[in-house]
Formats: C-alpha cells, sequence, structure tokens
C-alpha cells in the first residue's frame, strides 16, 4: 500500500484543487492512481470537465520510439481529442494549445530526473504558453525517482539551450515538476497540487507506489538510476542499449574489446560494478551487430553517481579507442545532452571529463518538500 499520495490522487479526492471550467490534461500511461486507475479516468469520474488531452513524446500512449510521437488523435474511451505537443514549441504550440479551447492545462507526467530526459521540457513549453495565453496551469506532483537530496553535474549553458535542456539545471537536478514549474518562474497562473507523504530522501520503492516505466527504454528503476551518466553515450557511435531489454546499463560497440572492462573496474567507481558482456542490438546503433562492452551493477544507490559514472565510461572509451570513438546525432547531440560543449572538447583533448563534475550537492531553491 502506499504511503505517498500522489498530486492526480489527491485531486481526485477533491476536485476544486484545480479551478478552471475547461481543463486539458497532459498526460501519458504514467499518470495513474496508485491502483493503477488511469488519472483521466479518475478525474472524470470525480466530475472535473476534461475537454482536451496532450501527448508529449513518445506519444499519450507511450507507443513511439525515441524522438517520435503518435501525432494528433481521438483518445477511443473518451472521445477527447488529443493533441501531440512533441517538436512544436513557441506561437505554433500556442495555437495548438489555444485551439482545444482549454482555460487550465492539468500536468501529471513522471519524470526520471535527468534534464535530458524530455517531459520536464513538455512542461516547460506548455507553461510559456499558458502564461502566453493567460491560462490556469495545475502541476500534480509525483516522486522524484533517483530522490530530491542529490544533484550531480554542471548546469546547462544557456547557448546550448534545447528541447533536451532549456533552463540551467544539473545533469541530475534533484527535484520534481511542481519545484521545477516554479523554479522556471514563469508568470502564470501556477497550481501545484504537492504529494503528501513524500521524504527528499525516499528511494522509489519505499513510496510504495506502482513502477510504470515513462517511455519504451526506460523499462525499469535500475534503467533510471544509471541514465544519467549512460545516457550521454547517446551521443557517441557507442550503444546504449537501445535494442536489448536492457537499455541504457549494457553499454557496448563493435570495436570494443577485452580492455574496455577491466579498465572501468580499476576505476573502483563508488556504488556500481561492471560485467563484461556481448549484446547484440535488434534495432538503433548497430542493429544485427554483436558487440561487446559492459553491463553496470548497481549494488550501492546511495553512494552511487551516475554523472560521475557516465564521465568515467566516456574518458576510458576515448582513451582505449581514439580512433574509433565518434560524435553521432544531429547538431553534435553530445553538446546538447551535456548542456555545453565542454565535454567534448576535454575529449578531443584527451583530458581527464570528471574535472568538469563538480561535487555533489543538494538542491536548493524553491522546494515543496524537505
Amino acid at each position: 500500500m502506499s504511503c505517498v499520495r500522489t498530486g492526480a490522487e489527491r485531486l481526485a479526492a477533491d476536485p476544486s484543487l484545480a479551478g478552471g471550467a475547461r481543463l486539458g490534461l497532459i498526460t501519458n500511461p504514467t499518470g495513474v492512481l496508485p491502483d493503477l486507475t488511469p488519472t483521466l479516468d479518475a478525474l472524470l469520474a470525480s466530475g472535473l470537465r476534461l475537454t482536451a488531452l496532450f501527448g508529449p513524446e513518445h506519444g499519450m500512449r507511450g507507443t513511439a520510439q525515441a524522438a517520435g510521437s503518435e501525432g494528433d488523435t481521438v483518445d477511443e474511451k473518451t472521445g477527447l481529442a488529443v493533441y501531440d505537443t512533441h517538436k512544436i514549441e513557441g506561437e505554433a504550440l500556442d495555437r495548438v494549445v489555444a485551439a482545444s479551447g482549454v482555460d487550465t492545462l492539468v500536468f501529471d507526467i513522471a519524470d526520471v530526473g535527468t534534464r535530458f530526459y524530455t517531459y520536464i521540457w513538455t512542461m516547460y513549453d506548455l507553461l510559456a504558453s499558458a502564461a502566453r495565453l493567460g491560462l490556469r496551469f495545475v502541476v500534480l506532483d509525483r516522486p522524484n525517482p533517483l530522490g530530491g537530496t542529490v544533484e550531480e553535474g554542471p548546469p546547462l549553458d544557456p547557448a546550448f539551450a534545447t528541447f533536451v535542456g532549456r533552463f540551467p539545471l544539473p545533469v541530475r537536478h534533484g527535484r520534481t515538476a511542481g519545484e521545477l514549474a516554479g523554479l522556471f518562474g514563469f508568470d502564470v497562473d501556477l497550481r501545484v497540487v504537492e504529494m503528501e507523504g513524500w521524504r527528499r530522501d525516499m528511494t522509489y520503492a519505499e513510496t510504495g507506489l506502482p513502477w510504470v516505466m515513462p517511455s519504451v527504454n526506460m523499462p525499469t528503476l535500475d534503467t533510471v538510476l544509471v541514465y544519467p551518466g549512460t545516457g550521454l553515450f547517446e551521443g557517441t557511435n557507442f550503444s546504449e542499449g537501445r535494442g536489448t531489454t536492457r537499455p541504457f546499463e549494457l553499454v557496448g560497440a563493435p570495436y570494443a574489446d577485452e580492455r574496455f572492462a577491466p579498465a572501468l573496474a580499476a576505476l573502483d567507481l563508488p556504488g556500481v560494478r561492471f560485467r563484461e558482456t556481448w549484446f547484440t542490438p535488434t534495432f538503433h546503433k548497430h542493429a544485427g551487430t554483436p558487440v561487446r562492452g559492459v553491463q553496470l551493477h548497481v549494488h550501492d544507490r546511495t553512494a552511487f553517481r551516475p554523472v560521475l559514472t557516465g564521465l568515467s565510461m566516456l574518458h576510458v572509451a576515448r582513451t582505449l579507442y581514439p580512433d574509433d570513438l565518434r560524435w553521432q546525432g544531429p547538431d553534435l547531440f553530445m553538446d546538447h545532452l551535456w548542456g555545453s560543449d565542454t565535454l567534448t572538447r576535454c575529449l578531443e583533448a584527451g583530458a581527464d571529463p570528471r574535472d568538469l563534475c563538480p561535487p555533489p550537492g543538494r538542491p536548493e531553491g524553491r522546494l515543496l518538500y524537505t
């Protein structure tokens, strides 16, 4: 049984917490109550008037792969229009929101605590639209599955702002969506329906809430734990394990050899061990090609530092395979993931990128929970 009441559960019990006459729900499969009732169903049953739905990257139903969405559609159960917001911003997004006819936007999507995961930037862009259009914005708060006691990595350089980072947060930001909505500072009628019972030092298992995978390549809490570090490999020609059942826990390349795993083990990084493995991705990078690499096994979640681990792995890969490791993706995607060009410049110079990572800190500022 859950010891945490989410914002969605509280709003379903007390519809007055939202206000508004015509509500638009921004959600995906993570928008559920503790008994797995979809937030959409629960809010309709409570008497709230939902008049439109909005989907993020991967779509409202969560069927699309990375950088994809499901397009505009109609929800077959409710008959409500579903508006696709992915890759739409500014005036174009304003037109979508205005066409929906809502006076209040309600956000209920679980985040994974990493700056380059896009759901918080969907919230950011829709907050900006709400501010320009004079709409109310309601965040139904949920736990940060990485907890709320640690932030790790440097803040994003605004010159490198994209849809994988629009605000100067560290890579592991240590905040909830409700806290981030306040931190972003839009001039908007913002209401956060806060959780009850959540503490910053809680593991996700301690919340008692069910785990619903937030996207197709984020299947487990183990994936979430390593993602702030191994997600950086998306900007390289190393496979980050997409096309396997353990994305982001498996990392490898066709050119990796017997030196890779021992070199990582020799670093004695806190809270993690590396097991040499081979895998064949079924899609994405190196699809159909056996690759050699490692699986990360986190044995101490409190000590583990995912960003430090990811930087260490990149340093080893660049040191061992300087002629093979390449940057990959649009517009030097690594710079967008890292939030500046300091990491690629450091690696290209043969320097140790771990020097770019300040000691972990505790989130500060507009915090809603202790």
